[in-house]
């Protein structure tokens, strides 16, 4: 049996809105896919499901989905779910939480779970740089109504 890396992923951004607002952004169907996926779902419940799929994300690739099971769904303070960021033998556990803060929120991000192996650090890495692009876009959509997706608009 393969280990699991005794690290985790770790960001916060400040978000100028209620926690409230930046849960949905990325707890809904509409807010996910007004900001990062072509396509994404979300049944925000313990026991619900979220779907990441994105369409001509990279140059390199076509369309890429992942998701899987919620484990907990708490509006405004706390959204966690495991995905497979890495291949579909084992999956990471993201917590989401929001933290109410002068004139808007604080959201953290933590990921942990990656297989000790050269693919599972590989993974962790993306994940790591990921996440801050997902953060900086999430922000620019709550705070400033910008899509990354212009025809959604």
């Amino acid at each position: 049996m393969t280990s699991i890396i005794d690290a985790e992923i770790r960001h916060s951004t400040f978000v100028r809105q209620s926690p409230e607002v930046v849960y949905d952004a990325i707890s809904t169907t509409v807010g996910l896919n007004g900001w990062f996926c072509t396509g994404g779902e979300v049944d925000a419940r313990p026991g619900g499901h979220i779907k990441f799929r994105w369409e001509d994300w990279r140059p390199d690739m076509g369309i890429i989905e992942d998701g899987g099971p919620v484990i907990e769904a708490d509006r405004g303070k706390r959204f966690v779910f495991q995905w497979h960021p890495d291949d579909e033998s084992y999956a990471t556990l993201v917590k989401l939480t929001f933290e109410p803060h002068e004139d808007g929120t604080i959201m953290r991000v933590v990921e942990s779970g990656f297989q000790d192996t050269p693919q599972g650090l590989r993974a962790m890495i993306g994940c790591a740089t990921g996440w801050g692009e997902a953060l900086t876009l999430l922000k620019f959509y709550v705070e400033h109504n910008i899509v990354y997706w212009p025809d959604k608009k």
